[in-house]
């Protein structure tokens, strides 16, 4: 792991995604998904200015999909990825699909003839001519991983795709789909609240030398204090109201598991959105593998604070009085779990 500097001060460290051969990129990325929709109304031009603010830290892995807003996320990002291509590693997703009369509605397409009209629509939302990264977002199991990766494969062939990516896949299917091409990153729910990809998942990426990519890793906002119940706290349209573990007697619970979080971060002068992170950048060392955590802001002064919370270290009597939040944690991360991987653990 290497450190940089710059005038305007430092800089996170970097690591190689997806093994010594693949982009050096920053410990952190920047998760853009909440620019566009689900979290509430967006000020554009601090969305602008955050993504500056992420190059000025060294912040660098860009994550979109071309679910987000229905492809206004990858529009919004095309004006910084012209400016900065050479700067940036560029992850999108496909696999997810939406209905417009029924906003609530998420579908999984894992067909190769879908895969392909994918990536052409991310390549010219996003106005480039090659991704970084592409992620199959979700999984469809009667799809085989020699049908939906051996066409991601014939991306990368092509040069529209450099990497490949999968989301909530578990250690299994991980090994299965790497058989077919390698896998360079693995993108989950990894937090102090969500540690189920702890069952296959981490092991698996850490055998096979895939970077894990952590999205929420602040628990969409929960482990901050950003708010203590969606249904009271947020607006109609924030799609946490819709989480279980955010409304009613669930939140009131966990919002009691957050008291040991604020403990430590008053031993380290931080926030407990630092402390948060900082517990998933340590995954890297207790698992033995390449973590890279997307939290995701609209605010220069969270991006900068997020980023900070890369030089944090956590002590082992720390790390012990955070083991068991996770465990106590009201409600599931979905009101549908069977879109995630933990429905598919044995």
């Amino acid at each position: 792991m290497n450190t940089s500097t710059t005038p305007g001060g430092g800089r996170i460290d970097t690591v190689r995604l997806g093994g010594p051969d693949g982009p050096e990129t920053g410990v952190q990325g920047f998760g853009a998904m909440g620019i566009s929709e689900f979290y509430g109304d967006t000020d554009e031009a601090a969305a602008r200015d955050t993504l500056e603010a992420a190059l000025e830290a060294g912040v660098t892995l860009i994550d979109t999909a071309d679910v987000y807003g229905e492809g206004a996320n990858e529009e919004f990002l095309a004006p910084f990825v012209a400016a900065h291509r050479d700067e940036i590693v560029l992850a999108t997703k496909f696999g997810i699909e939406r209905r417009a009369d029924d906003p609530v509605y998420r579908g999984v397409n894992n067909d190769p003839a879908y895969i392909r009209r994918s990536v052409e629509g991310s390549l010219r939302r996003l106005g480039v001519e090659t991704v970084d990264l592409y992620y199959m977002h979700r999984r469809d199991p009667a799809v085989p991983f020699e049908e939906s990766v051996g066409a991601m494969a014939e991306l990368v062939k092509e040069g529209k795709v450099r990497q490949l990516g999968l989301s909530e896949v578990t250690g299994p299917e991980l090994r299965a789909a790497h058989a077919v091409h390698p896998i360079a990153a693995l993108q989950s729910e990894w937090s102090l609240f969500s540690r189920d990809v702890e069952h296959s998942a981490v092991g698996a990426a850490a055998e096979l030398g895939v970077t894990f990519v952590p999205y929420s890793p602040l628990g969409r906002g929960f482990l901050t204090g950003a708010f203590a119940d969606a249904a009271k706290d947020l607006p109609g349209d924030d799609f946490r109201r819709r989480q279980p573990r955010f409304t009613g007697e669930n939140a009131e619970r966990n919002a009691a598991l957050l008291a040991p979080l604020r403990d430590v971060a008053a031993e380290h002068g931080a926030t407990p959105a630092q402390i948060a992170l900082a517990w998933v950048q340590q995954r890297a060392a207790v698992h033995g593998l390449t973590v890279v955590p997307i939290p995701g802001t609209r605010k220069r002064s969270r991006l900068e604070e997020n980023a900070a919370a890369t030089r944090i270290t956590l002590t082992d009597a720390q790390l012990a009085a955070l083991e068991p939040i996770a465990a106590q944690v009201a409600g599931d991360r979905y009101p549908d779990m069977t879109f995630t991987s933990a429905a598919r653990e044995g």
